[in-house]
């Protein structure tokens, strides 16, 4: 399935606000603006996010590590999909190396998505400032795009997708 096709299956579940038809979009001190129905005519210019203090806090096993981050995700909801960020499919994958730092890899519904900074920006904060992370640095990427075919069994049922 394409990445139009895709999107427009999951197009009425979404949230549009609505505004009048003079308004437009554009950048006012490098915040987006929204135009018609909320959507941004670009993509983001935040692609990357960072969080944490730097300092350890308490020291976990990586695999319960792995376990509170994917909390801290499930944690997140996409303002316009009533589905978390990661059952959602939109988190691609996630490292921690040697000194406890999350390198974390992910996408979004569409690259005009108007809450993609802040949806970054929630990321690296929250899983920077779990204990036992130093710090966290999330990175926006559009390859591959996204597909339902990247959500969880429980969020197409949650969806009516299945």
């Amino acid at each position: 399935m394409s990445g139009d096709a895709t999107n427009e299956s999951i197009e009425h579940l979404k949230v549009h606000k609505i505004h009048s038809p003079d308004e437009v979009v554009r950048r006012v001190d490098g915040r987006v603006s929204l135009g018609v129905l909320g959507q941004v005519s670009n993509p983001p210019d935040i692609t990357e996010g960072l969080g944490g203090t730097g300092e350890l806090g308490e020291v976990l096993d990586d695999e319960e590590l792995r376990e509170r981050i994917v909390e801290a995700m499930q944690g997140i909801h996409d303002p316009e999909i009533p589905v978390n960020i990661y059952d959602l499919g939109l988190i691609y994958g996630f490292t921690i190396d040697e000194e406890k730092n999350v390198e974390i890899q992910m996408t979004l519904t569409a690259p005009g998505c108007p809450v993609a900074g802040m949806l970054v920006e929630q990321v690296a904060q929250r899983v920077g400032a779990l204990p036992g992370v130093r710090a966290s640095r999330v990175e926006l990427t559009w390859d591959p795009p996204w597909t339902k075919d990247r959500m969880s069994e429980e969020a197409l049922l949650e969806l009516g997708l299945l």
